[in-house]
């Protein structure tokens, strides 16, 4: 399987929320880095730190919320993905639309390093009441 099919079935898995899957695709050391300026910016190394740092608190946070990829760049060792991230804050109830470009560094088969690009303004304005 190709680097962009394993980003894609990535992808469908968090559309389907199959959190098993998901976590079969990160390496257990994965590096997690979400943009710096968001409620859960910052750095989580493996899996406890990301499901508990990032993924519970987007499924608590957010109604709806999805990354949308328009397009999967193939470059080597990476894939790179541009799309965007939509959904309601629940706080707020808020919507937004961010842009985002995402690259995917994956060794035998799994991610062993993820880097968010998003418009933080976007989110920033969904979250501030």
């Amino acid at each position: 399987m190709s680097n962009i099919e394993i980003i894609k079935g990535l992808y469908q898995a968090f559309e389907q929320g199959d959190m098993p899957s998901i976590l079969d695709v990160l390496d257990p050391n994965v590096e997690w880095i979400e943009s710096e300026g968001i409620p859960y910016g910052g750095t989580f190394i493996g899996h406890e730190a990301i499901v508990n740092g990032v993924f519970q608190k987007i499924g608590a946070e957010w109604d709806n919320f999805q990354a949308h990829v328009d397009e999967f760049l193939d470059a080597g060792d990476s894939v790179i993905t541009l799309g965007f991230d939509s959904g309601t804050y629940k706080a707020t109830g808020k919507s937004m639309q961010a842009p985002t470009a995402s690259v995917w560094t994956l060794r035998n088969g799994k991610v062993v390093k993820f880097v968010q690009y998003i418009d933080t303004l976007k989110v920033v304005q969904a979250v501030s009441g």
